[in-house]
């Protein structure tokens, strides 16, 4: 089954006690246009990310916005200077010394001093958060499948319903064409007989003219061109691959054919058909726009 490029899908989980929360907004682009936007600590793992996205999503303007809350995580940790605590010790026991004061020295003392304590964060395990932020990354990638996948079931039932219609077309024009090569004949005989005035017409001109007449306005080849292209669209429509591409290159040919037969028709009727055959084209292309 086809999938649209316009989705939403979003995922949560924990690294640790890091809270993580992936976002996807997919949208129509010609190519795979992937942008994610994260905390620049961690712009480090962007690059696998990424390859775990273009796995998954052939085309589209991919968004990822990943968010990380730190607000549960002991990740702060107070660090004792002791060489510094030692030097500070040293010092006012050589001052109790020399001066013959005591020298009891208390702790709530030395943290007065400066850069005693120091307030450090605790390394993030970059493996880990990875590895937690691309589990979550591929949950958030499924919900957003689950959409695509359901759009593109009512993109494919639309595009079914216009085949079905272009199909129609066809086979009227099909029908159409060797009418009009009768009405010629005719008008060929009538207009022959009024200009020789005599019931005694050369038939075997009339039916050359025909003949050469019937081979300029002959549309079977397009017609069946036409046929084998709206086969090969339906059989598309139900394959499980991205096939976008390959939809806008075969309705170029669906185009091709109906100017085509446009051009060789030469009645009100015939020309009504094309118009209706082009109408449900350009739907059709218009819808293709979102198939990934």
């Amino acid at each position: 089954m086809i999938k649209s490029m316009t989705g939403y899908g979003g995922a949560k989980g924990f690294s640790g006690k890091l809270e993580i929360s992936v976002e996807i907004k997919s949208v129509n682009n010609r190519y795979l246009d992937c942008n994610i936007k994260m905390p620049r600590v961690f712009t480090s793992i962007e690059e696998t990310l990424k390859s775990i996205i273009t796995d998954n999503i052939s085309r589209g303007k991919v968004d990822v916005y990943i968010s990380i809350d730190s607000s549960n995580s002991e990740d702060i940790e107070i660090k004792v200077n002791q060489p510094l605590v030692k030097a500070y010790v040293s010092a006012l026991r050589t001052i109790a010394w020399d001066n013959e004061l005591s020298s009891d020295i208390r702790v709530a003392d030395l943290t007065r001093f400066p850069d005693i304590l120091q307030a450090e964060k605790r390394e993030v395990d970059t493996d880990k958060l990875c590895s937690d932020i691309s589990l979550i990354l591929k949950t958030a990638l499924s919900d957003l499948d689950q959409m695509r996948i359901r759009e593109g079931e009512k993109l494919s039932s639309d595009m079914s319903a216009r085949l079905d219609e272009i199909e129609k077309l066809t086979d009227q024009a099909s029908e159409l064409s060797p009418k009009s090569v009768e009405e010629y004949r005719k008008k060929l005989e009538t207009r022959m007989s009024e200009v020789l005035q005599t019931a005694n017409i050369d038939e075997a001109r009339i039916l050359t003219e025909a003949a050469i007449f019937a081979d300029r306005v002959a549309i079977s080849e397009e017609t069946v061109r036409l046929h084998s292209h709206i086969s090969q669209l339906r059989e598309m429509l139900e394959t499980n691959e991205p096939v976008g591409r390959k939809i806008d290159f075969l309705l170029q040919e669906f185009n091709r054919e109906a100017n085509t037969i446009g051009a060789k028709g030469n009645d009100t009727e015939m020309s009504k058909i094309i118009v209706d055959l082009k109408a449900e084209i350009e739907k059709i292309r218009e819808q293709a726009q979102n198939i990934e």
